[in-house]
């Protein structure tokens, strides 16, 4: 027989006694969370919370309600993309409308316009073009965020390109600086 270097230690073997303590330890932690439980699960919803109106003059203009400068001819000018927030730091929201002549064939340009109200809640109206129909480009991932409008530009590089398929591509993005609309290229943007 082999003694070992470690002294048998008397609190390593379990005896009666370390049993009824863990068993009255566990029955303890059980009887004490059995008072702390949580109220009963129902399967109401909270009310909802109450909404009250904003004043006209915090809400943003609806540009439906605006005749925007583009020629359509016999059809009509419609709203493809919109997107609100507060450009002039005033307070107010303003609207910022992607629009285009409702055509049955071909791929209609674009206009990005601003639209606000005054701030007695007034009538909506267009206070600037960012781009113009004119231009002949088309607009995507467009939004508007921190004060500034953003959007990625589809356009042709001649006359020559088919107006399908359109062979240029950037970036704009437009803040209000001294009274007036700036464009710029945002950072890390890229041409094709």
């Amino acid at each position: 027989m082999q003694s070992s270097a470690v002294p048998e230690l008397a609190h390593t073997h379990t005896r009666p006694i370390h049993w009824l303590a863990t068993a009255t330890a566990v029955a303890g932690v059980v009887a004490f969370s059995s008072i702390l439980q949580p109220g009963a699960a129902t399967a109401a919803q909270p009310a909802p919370p109450e909404t009250k109106s904003a004043p006209a003059h915090l809400t943003p203009p609806d540009p439906a309600a605006v005749a925007f400068p583009v020629e359509c001819g016999p059809v009509k000018a419609v709203v493809r993309k919109r997107a609100s927030g507060d450009l002039d730091g005033d307070g107010r929201p303003e609207t910022v409308a992607v629009v285009h002549c409702d055509s049955p064939m071909g791929t209609p340009p674009d206009g990005v316009y601003v639209v606000t109200r005054d701030s007695d809640g007034g009538t909506p109206r267009v206070v600037a073009t960012l781009l113009d129909p004119k231009d002949g480009t088309t607009v995507t991932d467009f939004a508007v965020r921190d004060g500034a409008v953003t959007a990625t530009l589809l356009g042709y590089s001649s006359a020559d390109v088919p107006r399908c398929c359109p062979d240029v591509k950037s970036d704009a993005k437009w803040r209000w600086q001294g009274g007036s609309f700036v464009r710029s290229t945002p950072a890390g943007a890229r041409s094709v």
